[in-house]
């Protein structure tokens, strides 16, 4: 109510629409306060949502979720182990299709390839999304990248920041990591019990460790201010959810190349692809309907590469 409204609402109103009493509205009132939001009291006039600063609560990042049926089902938990962990057992429990699940920090946080994540709390985004489309198996890797594209259009909308996308799991600002994306999957030969991604975002972080300080940043960092991470959570379900559904028309990015390659950092760039059999440079001439990365090496030839087996970084640098 106190968001809704532009003004102050009256203790009475609030008591009459709750059916509650002043001092149940005052208590939770004190409540809102300790969690972060600043209200004003004014005798005769009632309450005022000042300012809504980063809060994290079930109840604030549910507010915020305006989609049909992406993030509906919310978990939140102040500390867990991972929270692809957590939907994964969400999934083996039965949750819906679309189910959130959210933490302040992790301990056990993990990226690609089983590196760990550094998690503190207070200060990112730990997020993972249960999904049970009826798709092939051979389709599932592609959910990372619409993930990624759904978090980087978040990032543009909300802080104005020219966040791109390095394919195929992470965001990058000028040149520096400020997200990653990790898709596992439970799935048989031929049908998929469910896909769990989980997107890492570093939002109001002001320090990491030292072995990756050259290469990652923050939100905060490269804008100089404070970002609301449920705003950032909300904003990629939207986002997610409407990609989510282009897919699902064609089984593949088909509808969703033209706006990832627009995005696409390495676009048009040398890149080094550092594959099993032998590493090589080229250009990265953007991605193929299937999200493999079409790279074209000195020679003129064009290769494709898949995201699961190698890893492709700039000559110079991460990008």
């Amino acid at each position: 109510m106190l968001k809704e409204s532009d003004g102050f609402v009256s203790g009475q109103d609030l008591c009459s629409v709750i059916g509650v009493s002043r001092t149940a509205v005052w208590k939770v009132i004190k409540q809102l306060e300790e969690e972060g939001y600043k209200i004003e009291a004014v005798r005769n006039k009632g309450y005022r949502l000042v300012e809504v600063a980063d809060v994290m609560t079930k109840a604030e990042i549910g507010s915020r979720i305006h989609t049909k049926w992406m993030g509906k089902n919310l978990l939140y938990l102040p500390v867990t182990d991972s929270t692809n962990i957590q939907a994964k057992k969400q999934g083996e429990g039965g949750a819906p299709h679309g189910t959130l699940v959210v933490a302040d920090c992790q301990n056990a946080g993990k990226g690609r390839r089983g590196k760990s994540w550094s998690s503190p709390s207070g200060t990112s985004i730990y997020m993972s999304f249960l999904l049970r489309p009826q798709i092939p198996p051979q389709c599932a890797s592609m959910i990372t990248l619409i993930a990624g594209l759904a978090a980087c259009q978040a990032v543009r909308e909300v802080t104005k920041l020219k966040a791109e996308i390095k394919w195929p799991n992470d965001l990058v600002i000028n040149g520096k990591k400020i997200c990653g994306i990790l898709t596992e999957m439970s799935a048989e030969m031929e049908q998929i019990h469910y896909i769990v991604t989980g997107i890492g975002i570093n939002v109001n972080q002001q320090e990491f460790p030292e072995e990756i300080r050259s290469r990652a940043t923050s939100l905060k960092l490269e804008a100089g201010r404070d970002f609301s991470r449920s705003e950032l959570i909300a904003g990629t379900m939207e986002w997610f959810e409407r990609y989510f559904e282009e897919f699902l028309e064609t089984e593949d990015l088909s509808q969703l190349r033209e706006e990832y390659q627009a995005l696409l950092a390495n676009m048009g760039m040398e890149v080094l692809v550092l594959d099993p059999r032998g590493k090589y440079e080229g250009i990265c001439r953007g991605i193929q309907e299937d999200g493999e990365l079409l790279v074209e090496r000195k020679d003129g030839t064009l290769c494709t590469v898949m995201s699961g087996e190698v890893s492709v970084r700039g000559i110079y640098g991460y990008v």
